[in-house]
């Protein structure tokens, strides 16, 4: 009983403030309505890319000589925009995971490197004005990558030091039951 009442002091001892963790940055951690404001500018602006990949025909730049790999990429760049979409979506509803941060980075990333080799395809066998104009949007975006990438810094940042405190106030915890005497079974006689 004397122990457990103690392991609950602990833990309230840990919510009082004792140990509060500090912000990950000057300014905190970004609030929740900013990250969906940054989501959804990240959504509507990758969103704009959709009509343009539609209007593309890799497959009639094959006729003209084009390797079919360019085929591929544009399936892929489809994919990969609306696995971006999707995870962007995902993130809005829980700002706070890491995990959807991270995935929404990483499409991020793989929907621009695939863009990237796209363009000069489209460049070559469809029009230059339509590649600069995609190339246009990826840098465009890509304020929108760099506060993504911050807050995720931020993120992981907030979530070690959370991590921290609670291993901490475990640590003690166990100490301070460490150092308490056993308690002494009570023996009583048998009757006779």
């Amino acid at each position: 009983m004397k122990s457990a009442s103690l392991i609950l002091l602990c833990f309230s001892l840990a919510g009082t403030g004792r140990a509060q963790t500090p912000a990950p940055s000057e300014q905190g951690l970004t609030a929740e309505w900013d990250v969906k404001t940054l989501l959804d500018a990240l959504s509507k602006q990758a969103g704009r890319l959709n009509p343009i990949l539609d209007r593309l025909k890799p497959q009639e730049w094959v006729a003209k000589g084009a390797p079919q790999g360019y085929v591929t990429q544009w399936k892929t760049a489809k994919d990969e925009l609306k696995y971006l979409l999707g995870s962007a979506q995902n993130l809005e509803k829980q700002p706070e995971r890491l995990t959807l941060a991270l995935e929404t980075y990483f499409r991020m990333q793989a929907l621009d490197s695939t863009l990237d080799s796209l363009t000069d395809g489209i460049r070559k066998y469809h029009n230059p004005a339509v590649a600069d104009l995609l190339k246009g949007m990826m840098t465009e975006n890509s304020n929108n990558r760099e506060k993504l990438r911050l807050y995720i810094v931020d993120l992981a940042t907030t979530q070690e030091q959370q991590y921290k405190v609670v291993d901490e106030e475990a640590q003690r915890c166990r100490g301070i039951l460490g150092r308490q005497a056993p308690a002494t079974p009570t023996t009583t006689s048998p009757r006779k």
